[in-house]
């Protein structure tokens, strides 16, 4: 109770300042990168290339500084790579073209002489590429996101049935729609009732993570059938998806994805390979949390997920922010 007073003059001041901090770095912005081109004979993108090191620090640099630019000419060329990546361009054949133009271009309107500054065409080129195929991964997510689950589809049936071999692999399942799909965490009889909210992305994070990790799976399997702190297997990973896909799509995960691209030297950026490994880690993570807080029902759910996206999203604010699967699990 004493906490209350400073924590509400802390909140008063973060709301009074904040603002008239972010009006300060917006209009002295345009001035510090004058000084600083005057000075150094480099322009921010090249500082950025030269001073940050590899992975978050230096990919973001770079995407902020293009889309805070106020030049026309790089206005457009950010429309450009936009819509290739709306039209799927990045490609093994099709991205070396478009980041060539790009460092060209960039280039040109910021004179910078790839004859005195080599190093700089390759940096720059790397960071365009993984931006933009992010870019372009989120649209491929999307559209598997909005897939829905059709009973009708071979594919979608044979991935479900799969599911339940490598969950239930020593149990036959009795038929398609059978209240044992409760036993692996579906709500009720016919499990596509339950991917509604994720469309098919859902499932297809289900199957990978039993597919590729089965012991872990199926470790985490037990835990979620504890008698006493259970939860629903299936909803929990459709509802972690759901998670990812937000992690993702509202920028919060770039650190972690931009570090994992330059660890990896995985180019030209990062594939469905790494959206699928990065929800195992949020299963295999928040499994543990579950576990380590012991709720006596399965109405703390809310407040668990809640504390567990915080964590998360807390560790992603770190720019050297890298997760990595741990594997090992144990069983209760």
């Amino acid at each position: 109770m004493h906490f209350q007073p400073l924590l509400y003059l802390s909140n008063l001041f973060n709301w009074i300042f904040s603002p008239v901090y972010v009006f300060l770095k917006r209009i002295t912005r345009p001035f510090i990168k004058w000084i600083l081109r005057r000075t150094t004979g480099l322009c921010e993108l090249q500082r950025t290339c030269y001073c940050e090191p590899g992975g978050a620090l230096r990919v973001i640099g770079i995407e902020n500084s293009l889309k805070n630019s106020k030049s026309g000419k790089i206005k457009t060329l950010l429309q450009f790579l936009d819509q290739a990546a709306i039209e799927k361009r990045f490609t093994t054949s099709g991205s070396t073209k478009i980041l060539n133009n790009t460092v060209e271009t960039i280039c040109c309107i910021k004179q910078i002489r790839l004859d005195v500054h080599q190093p700089f065409s390759k940096l720059f080129g790397e960071s365009v590429s993984v931006i933009w195929n992010l870019k372009q991964l989120l649209l491929d997510l999307e559209s598997i996101r909005t897939t829905g689950y059709d009973s009708s589809n071979t594919e979608h049936e044979q991935k479900l049935l799969e599911l339940w071999s490598l969950l239930m692999p020593t149990r036959e399942l009795e038929s398609r729609v059978s209240n044992s799909w409760k036993d692996i965490g579906f709500q009720g009889d016919d499990p596509k009732t339950d991917f509604r909210g994720m469309g098919i992305l859902g499932l297809e994070n289900l199957h990978f993570f039993a597919q590729n990790y089965p012991d872990v799976a199926l470790q985490v399997l037990s835990h979620s059938n504890h008698p006493k702190h259970g939860y629903s297997f299936a909803i929990v990973g459709i509802n972690l998806t759901h998670l990812a896909y937000n992690l993702w799509k509202d920028g919060t995960a770039k650190t972690h994805i931009y570090n994992i691209c330059y660890q990896q030297l995985q180019l030209p950026g990062p594939t469905l390979l790494h959206f699928h490994r990065f929800y195992c880690y949020l299963f295999i993570e928040f499994d543990k949390l579950w576990m380590a807080e012991k709720p006596p029902t399965i109405m703390e759910f809310g407040r668990i997920r809640s504390l567990f996206e915080n964590n998360i999203r807390s560790l992603l604010s770190d720019p050297q922010c890298l997760f990595k699967l741990n594997i090992p699990v144990e069983h209760i």
